[in-house]
């Protein structure tokens, strides 16, 4: 058990890259905490693994996720403090989305600065997470009143590199920072319009469902093919190969996995020519307004004949695990001293 992950969030995108390494890498133990409560794993979780994970000598590498204070754990913890750190960000609190950027707490992105200052390297799962986190510090650090850090960016940056989520796709035949209200607000469009068409709403929830999500459940009515969660991959996977099209109307996004399963399941992507999206998809699939959202969904429901013969024109190998399993493997062979 060379590897220790360590993971405080376990749930989503969380859970599935721990749960793929640990099931096709050699030598890995997990310790986990339930994906509930985010703020409270934030703030609190390293004190609890600093209890809860046994003292060990065979322990070479600690890959976490950047919810975990790693700072506050390795300072709890000096024999993890000598193992090569791997910090693993799925998201950062430095361009999270707030209503105002007055009410975003500096805790949470001050933490994620402090766990890029001990660990040895720092992964980002796209390019966009990685320079919208390091441009963002020199602004985020201003908040502080005086006396501030200098050169953050630049003592960061060199550990920094970018290793797309691995996504282990099937073998098939074909809240508020998501945007439920406009997502919603552009399917009423197409019901007024009397146009026709079937909606499923998948997705896991962590915390309070929006109130939007009932009251379009109810206004769509027999529109609704399947509405909620599906813990079965399976059942997951079958909803996405039975759909056209896939719509995000995301304020904020990373990475983008349940976007890739379903163009990898025959899906049609529209998203936002923001965020991750134009790293990943062709701007043939990009949208700037949710007027333009509307009138292709329009079009589509007209004519579904055009996407149900379209072959998607982006790249899907470069995110699944069959091409990046030997970039995880060497980052979590690799001693601490060594060269990546």
């Amino acid at each position: 058990m060379s590897v220790l992950i360590i993971e405080a969030f376990y749930g989503g995108s969380h859970k599935q890259l721990v749960d793929l390494l640990q099931e096709e890498l050699e030598d890995c133990v997990l310790y986990t905490l339930p994906a509930k409560k985010w703020h409270w794993r934030a703030r609190v979780a390293a004190l609890y693994f600093s209890q809860n994970v046994p003292i060990r000598e065979n322990y070479r590498i600690l890959f976490t996720s950047s919810v975990l204070n790693l700072t506050e754990l390795t300072a709890l913890r000096p024999d993890l403090g000598k193992l090569k750190k791997i910090l693993y960000f799925h998201e950062n609190q430095l361009v999270y989305p707030v209503k105002k950027f007055q009410e975003r707490d500096f805790q949470y992105g001050y933490n994620q600065i402090l766990s890029c200052l001990v660990a040895d390297v720092v992964v980002f799962n796209s390019y966009f997470n990685m320079e919208s986190f390091l441009t963002s510090i020199g602004k985020f650090m201003k908040l502080i009143p005086d006396h501030r850090p200098k050169d953050l960016e630049n003592i960061i940056r060199p550990k920094c590199q970018v290793i797309y989520f691995p996504i282990k796709f099937p073998d098939v035949s074909r809240e508020h920072d998501k945007d439920p209200e406009s997502f919603f607000k552009v399917l009423m469009s197409l019901k007024d319009l009397g146009l026709n068409f079937h909606v499923s709403v998948l997705g896991e929830t962590f915390t309070d469902v929006p109130d939007v999500f009932s009251e379009a459940k109810k206004a769509l009515g027999s529109s609704v093919l399947h509405w909620g969660y599906l813990a079965c991959k399976d059942d997951y996977f079958q909803v996405l190969c039975m759909a056209d099209v896939v719509v995000s109307t995301a304020k904020h996004e990373f990475f983008g996995v349940a976007m890739l399963e379903a163009v990898y399941c025959g899906c049609y992507p529209l998203c936002p020519k923001d965020l991750v999206y134009p790293e990943i998809f062709p701007a043939e699939y990009l949208y700037s307004t949710p007027e333009q959202l509307s009138k292709r969904l329009q079009n589509f429901c007209k004519r579904p004949d055009i996407i149900r013969k379209h072959l998607y024109k982006g790249e899907m190998a470069p995110f699944s695990w069959a091409a990046l399993h030997g970039k995880f493997r060497s980052l979590l062979t690799t001693e601490p001293k060594e060269d990546l």
